[in-house]
């Protein structure tokens, strides 16, 4: 039977208890930071998406896997979203989907989760490394059980394919290499 709060202590840590818990996209963001002429910030998102997460008794046995449909990309600017749809960039017509799948979670301090995964983008996959919070679970008003997450990592676009780009006058380049992914995650015991 669960508990009233998705909450158990393990090895002196707080962590969810254990169980499969769908991702809640209304209450969670897939986000990217880019770098326009070497300088400026550009954010954007994934409005769709899902996935699962299954904590395990061992948390270090633990998994997740997420579906991105690429053609939600919002950027804040239709001309630039298209051109990320577009083969320069996502090629949305013949790769619809990323793909996140774990291979492995350790430790990384109090509260803190290293979670590797396979990353699928235009059909190609590489390893990257998730580093992950955990920050809390709470019972709603509803009788379910939510936990939170925060994540990120940083990875080199080329890596999958991503290498459109444009030299600047000065030498440098119109749009930067690396790309630094943000996740905020409320995901709902099953």
């Amino acid at each position: 039977m669960p508990t009233a709060t998705p909450i158990r202590t393990y090895q002196g840590q707080n962590i969810p208890e254990p169980g499969a818990y769908t991702l809640d996209t209304s209450h969670s963001t897939v986000e990217f930071v880019g770098r326009h002429l070497g300088f400026a910030k550009v954010r954007g998102r994934f409005t769709k998406f899902a996935g699962q997460i299954e904590i395990a008794e061992v948390p270090e046995e633990s998994s997740v896997e997420v579906e991105i449909d690429v053609a939600s990309v919002d950027s804040a600017d239709q001309r630039r979203d298209d051109h990320l749809r577009s083969p320069d960039f996502f090629d949305v017509e013949n790769h619809p989907q990323i793909t996140f799948k774990s291979t492995g979670v350790r430790g990384a301090g109090e509260s803190r989760w290293d979670v590797t995964g396979d990353l699928t983008v235009r059909g190609i996959t590489r390893p990257v490394v998730l580093h992950v919070e955990f920050e809390g679970g709470e019972a709603d008003p509803w009788g379910g059980q939510r936990v939170g997450f925060s994540a990120s990592t940083e990875v080199d676009r080329e890596d999958w394919g991503l290498t459109w780009n444009q030299v600047l006058e000065s030498g440098g380049l119109l749009v930067g290499k690396k790309i630094k992914i943000e996740l905020s995650v409320e995901a709902v015991r099953v």
